[in-house]
This record gives C-alpha cells, structure tokens and sequence, in this order.
C-alpha cells in the first residue's frame, strides 16, 4: 500500500527483447509508458521483468499500486485461450504471458487499478477467459489495423479510425464524446469477450477497442490503441492517463487518511 507523503508504485510490464551485437536478451519496456507515469500519473515507474514462473506475482501485488500492461510486437501465446497455433514468424513471449495473466486475476480481485493497453489490453481478456483473433486482416469486412511500420511518427501513431463510443461507459466520461480517433498498430484483436468484461468502444468494423471490468473493485480498463504516444496533445489520451492516476489516488486514500 502506499504510504502517506509518498508517490504510489506503478508497476509498467515488460517484454523479453534481444539486444546488442550478440543479441542478448533484455527486460524492456518503452520509454513512452515511462514519461506518462512521471509526468501525468504521478507515481514511480517500476519495470516488471518478464521472468516466467520465477515471477513473484504474490508480492508484486502486495506492493504495487497500480498497474499498466504494455503494448509489443509479440502476441499473446494461443495456448492461453485455447487458439490454433500462430502463423510461423509471429513473435511471442511466453515468458511475459507467465507474469502478465496472473498479474491481471490478482489486480482485479485485489483492486489495484489496472490500465491495460494494446497487447495489454489482449492480456486483459485472455486472462479472464476470453479469446483473440490472430489477424484481423485476413477476417472479411475487416480494417487493417496494423499501420505499417516507418521512420515518421506522425504516420506511424497518427490517427488511424474513428471509435464509436458506449454511451454513459467509463470512456465516454473520459472523452466527453461518442466517437473520437485513435491510433492503430496492432494484428490481433479480441474475438471472445471474456466474463465479467463489457465493451465501452467499437471500430467502424466491429472490432472491440475499449473493454472495462464493471465488478472490479478498483478501476480496470483497456484499450487496444496507445494513448501514451500523442498524450502531450490529444487530450482524450492524457484524461485516460489522468483518470487512472486518480483510481490510484483513491484506493490509498482511506489508509492515507489514517496514517495521518
């Protein structure tokens, strides 16, 4: 829990990434998700590894308090929901699965405000007993959702669709509106929705884009695009940030107050 006076822990997931001339493996996780926590959020960032099973979820949860999962190249592995294999090449990182999916079951029954993005927000569902489509490419009627990878960040994370929002959802709160524009850099999408989640926001092509657990005791949302990329003037993307430091802030108040 945190303590009185002192900033709250925010724990920011990991990949397993190869790097260097010898291609050395490496705990990592974009420097983006890093600013937005110091800067907008207000907490310590707190790399976690993606260390498989030698993970410590159990005290993780414990001193953690908040959590943000992640986007990444990589894709959560199909044996977690029971999916055909992937095509050969796709990237995976079952050691970050290892970490991630239980570290979702026990935020959400513990209450740790949880803020799940991309990837992330795939782990979200996963893990909660939900299911994901490969490729939305190939699916008929379907946007391509991954915009190519180039030098320009303006095309790279430039807005890429539009969002129809739920009416009186969580992020129609947040965005003021029913419909906004996101990025898009992703593959996969969820096609299951797990129990105990409810979409607050789909694609022109019914892909899911914002999911919420309503029974979570603290806050516990995700969205599939990257609000941590354009937060400096998209202000719908900065509220995102701001609403979670807040559920926070929140869930420490009373044992704050007391500590006084």
């Amino acid at each position: 829990m945190m303590i009185s006076n002192m900033k709250p822990l925010i724990g920011i997931s990991c990949c397993t990434k190869l790097f260097g001339t010898y291609g050395t493996p490496n705990h990592a996780a974009s420097d983006t998700y890093v600013r937005v926590t110091d800067l907008v959020v207000g907490g310590v960032p707190v790399l976690i590894p993606a260390n498989g099973t030698h993970a410590d979820v159990a005290t993780l949860l414990a001193r953690l308090d908040g959590i943000i999962l992640t986007g990444s190249r990589s894709n959560v592995h199909p044996d977690q929901y029971q999916g055909p294999p992937h095509a050969e090449g796709t990237p995976e990182d079952a050691m970050r699965d290892a970490v991630t999916l239980p570290l979702v079951r026990g935020a959400v029954a513990a209450g740790i405000p949880l803020l799940a993005i991309c990837r992330g927000m795939q782990e979200f569902n996963v893990a909660l007993g939900g299911s994901l489509h490969q490729w939305l490419q190939d699916l008929p009627d379907r946007l391509d959702h991954s915009t190519p990878l180039q030098a320009n960040p303006l095309v790279r994370t430039g807005k890429a669709h539009s969002l129809r929002i739920v009416r009186g959802s969580w992020l129609h709160r947040i965005a003021g509106a029913t419909e906004i524009a996101v990025n898009s850099l992703h593959n996969q999408g969820i096609d299951g929705l797990a129990p105990g989640l409810v979409a607050e926001a789909v694609a022109p092509d019914g892909t899911i884009e914002a999911i919420r657990a309503p029974a979570a005791p603290a806050l516990a949302v995700g969205v599939q695009w990257h609000p941590e990329y354009d937060w400096e003037h998209d202000p719908v993307s900065r509220r995102i940030f701001e609403a979670f430091g807040a559920a926070v802030r929140s869930r420490d108040m009373p044992q704050a107050a007391a500590a006084d």
